[in-house]
């Protein structure tokens, strides 16, 4: 297999090819760049072949339904998923997250059941838990963090227990960086029949992911954080699971009757899809999976690991830096999170700004995290392909000027 030009793909990204001033972007973790044949398949959608999608009989119309469910089989393709209908679109990660919260999850609580979570969760794959736990005066129970960042499955002895319902864990940390081993936490869930959701929003798009080998229940993801468009995402969920599951939201398009007492839904996916569907986003999410399989996700995935090993060496030879999270190698994606001892995030993100570096700074919507590590916030540097060691090099002159402006050196 021929290797790839990482670097001449960067040409494809409009905001990184422009290169006046240049842009040093370590933010994918918050959202990816995107490249012009997403940017392109958008446009085209809405000049050429938008038209009402399930709602049409002209030829217009039947073509826009084609094409978007032409993205959903794109979509089950490289997830592995076993049938096309087990992939439903959604507005976001954090959406699909709450639809299995309130359509699963609330249905099959009872008082004194458990849902398990762990300390490095979003906040999206957090609340909708604390919340259905509390309407179903159920638990919330958590998986406590390591001092090296990964997930502390020996003091969680009862995550396998009687009363757990369910385990929502994700696959990598925004945070940490650290690649969670889902595929033996569901391997356990399974022999006592506990469903897993994976959060997989920091991991699609950045490494190969096959839902088939991970044996999980569901698994959510977010459009925007694979080079695909903001406003869309997806949940996978398997064809039993999704039965059990009740529709979020209610309207046009996801019913199959509607009478003044009683209304039936439509089968799977369209009765979780309320709503005129975002086409332009599917063609847009769909366009990005066919970019990303043709570079190669392996190849994406050790690119990053390289670009990670890099950095990670950078930034621990300041004596001013603290790192977070696991070591390099199998065990962290493309993201660090790092303090300068002595000055707030904020300042380190401003400073960075200023000379044309993209990072994120705060608390990463990942509060109970920044309890564990006793901060309240870090600054985070997060990798994609599209990066290189002059991005690097870029964050470690900031470290420096950072620390000489406010006079740590």
């Amino acid at each position: 297999m021929a290797a790839v030009d990482f670097e001449a793909l960067r040409d494809d990204f409009p905001n990184l090819a422009d290169g006046q001033p240049p842009l040093h972007y370590l933010d994918s973790a918050a959202s990816t760049q995107k490249p012009a044949c997403v940017i392109e398949s958008i446009r085209h959608c809405y000049a050429h072949e938008y038209g009402p999608v399930h709602r049409g009989l002209y030829p217009l119309a039947e073509n826009a339904s084609e094409n978007y469910e032409a993205a959903r089989r794109t979509l089950a393709r490289f997830i592995n998923a076993g049938t096309t209908d087990q992939v439903v679109f959604t507005r976001s990660a954090t959406e699909a997250i709450n639809l299995v919260a309130s359509g699963w999850a609330a249905t099959h609580l009872q008082s004194g059941d458990e849902i398990w979570v762990s300390q490095m969760e979003h906040h999206s794959n957090f609340l909708p838990w604390q919340r259905v736990c509390n309407q179903r005066d159920a638990r919330l129970r958590i998986i406590p963090v390591d001092d090296r960042g990964r997930l502390d499955l020996e003091n969680a002895p009862e995550l396998f227990g009687p009363r757990s319902r369910l385990i929502a864990i994700s696959q990598m940390s925004n945070v940490l960086g650290t690649i969670n081993p889902v595929r033996e936490v569901v391997e356990h869930a399974r022999r006592h029949d506990i469903p897993v959701l994976v959060d997989a929003a920091q991991s699609v798009g950045h490494m190969p992911v096959d839902v088939q080998e991970l044996d999980c229940d569901f698994l959510v993801a977010s459009a925007h954080k694979m080079c695909g468009p903001t406003g869309i995402g997806f949940l996978y969920g398997t064809s039993a699971r999704l039965r059990e599951t009740e529709p979020l939201l209610l309207g046009g398009g996801m019913v199959d009757e509607v009478g003044i007492d009683h209304s039936s839904w439509a089968e799977i996916p369209a009765r979780f899809e309320a709503g005129s569907p975002n086409l332009a986003g599917a063609v847009g999410l769909a366009t990005a999976v066919d970019y990303l399989s043709t570079i190669g996700l392996k190849a994406i995935e050790q690119r990053v690991r390289d670009l990670t090993d890099y950095a990670y060496q950078t930034l621990e030879a300041f004596d001013e830096v603290l790192l977070y999270g696991p070591e390099t190698g199998n065990e962290r994606g493309g993201i660090l999170s790092f303090n300068i001892e002595g000055i707030h995030p904020h300042d380190v993100a401003q400073v960075a700004g200023e000379q044309g570096v993209a990072i994120r700074a705060g608390h990463h919507c990942c509060q109970p995290l920044m309890q564990r590590l006793g901060v309240s916030s870090t600054a985070r540097a997060s990798l994609n392909f599209y990066n290189n060691e002059q991005d690097i090099s870029a964050l470690a002159d900031v470290i420096n000027e950072t620390v000489k402006l406010f006079g740590k050196r």
